[in-house]
């Protein structure tokens, strides 16, 4: 069941969802993959969700695959196939691809709180929020080229939007493991702070007291510059705003202005 590899509670419109098996590092098995894609499936759904905070149990993000799964690959069996899950309509189809990939598709800015080993797979989900937030000290790696394999959870598309396709060729070939620093300053990462976790929370509760349509709107836009012509998405961006203007919420947000007290925000119905 999702609930023994990842949990979810919702307060006050941001999602804390935490990876639960701290005990393994939080690793990468069938279990944790179904987990992961039922998490985002659900949220996706949920519309009193504004933000999601993603982040580990214990001392880790997600050390990458279980061992097990590569004992298994001598045999050329691939654990994360036996995941349960229902067909995807998207762009990710296997098991892996969906575990990462569920969080660039929720409707809602989702922030990745970084500590201890984000290792492999487990440095693929943390690619696909909008947001990192990484301790200094937090170790990161594309490390599959370690094992003989090449990052398959979307992290060959994903990478080099962020740090260049240089960086990304040279991560992903050596495998070598930078500190939160280092990846901060090639852009792997957002931000540093020394309770990663923390700083997630208090960022998901200022972005959750905006006006959640025009949030939703930002997150659209942005996710589409670069992968669409400028005319589709200049067109794009007057279609928000024309939807956004005279909208209940953002009426709201500029009276809350004027009147100096904290707005008060309808959630999508």
């Amino acid at each position: 069941m999702s609930e023994q590899r990842v949990c979810v509670t919702v307060t006050d419109g941001v999602a804390d969802v935490r990876l639960s098996r701290p005990e393994k590092r939080n690793a990468l098995d069938p279990a944790m993959f179904a987990g992961l894609v039922t998490a985002g499936e659900r949220l996706k759904g949920d519309r009193s969700v504004r933000v999601v905070v993603l982040s580990g149990e214990g001392p880790d993000f997600c050390a990458g695959l279980d061992f097990g799964a590569f004992r298994a690959m001598a045999s050329g069996e691939r654990l994360s196939a036996t995941a349960q899950l229902p067909p995807s309509d998207g762009p990710a189809k296997a098991a892996g691809q969906r575990a990462a990939y569920a969080w660039a598709e929720l409707p809602v800015p989702v922030i990745a709180a970084v500590r201890g080993n984000a290792l492999g797979g487990g440095l693929q989900i943390a690619l696909g929020a909008d947001i990192r937030i990484v301790a200094p000290d937090a170790r990161l790696s594309v490390m599959e080229v370690v094992w003989g394999l090449i990052p398959d959870m979307t992290g060959t598309q994903l990478l080099p939007e962020l740090v260049g396709r240089d960086v990304a060729k040279e991560l992903t070939l050596t495998g070598r493991v930078v500190t939160g620093e280092e990846a901060a300053a090639l852009g792997l990462c957002t931000r540093t702070d020394p309770d990663p976790r923390g700083a997630a929370l208090a960022l998901a509760r200022e972005i959750a007291g905006r006006n959640p349509h025009a949030v939703r709107a930002a997150k659209r836009l942005l996710d589409m510059a670069g992968r669409v012509d400028l005319a589709g998405g200049f067109a794009a961006e007057q279609a928000e705003i024309g939807a956004l203007i005279g909208s209940p919420n953002q009426v709201e947000a500029v009276a809350a202005n004027f009147e100096k007290r904290p707005p008060v925000f309808r959630d999508l119905p």
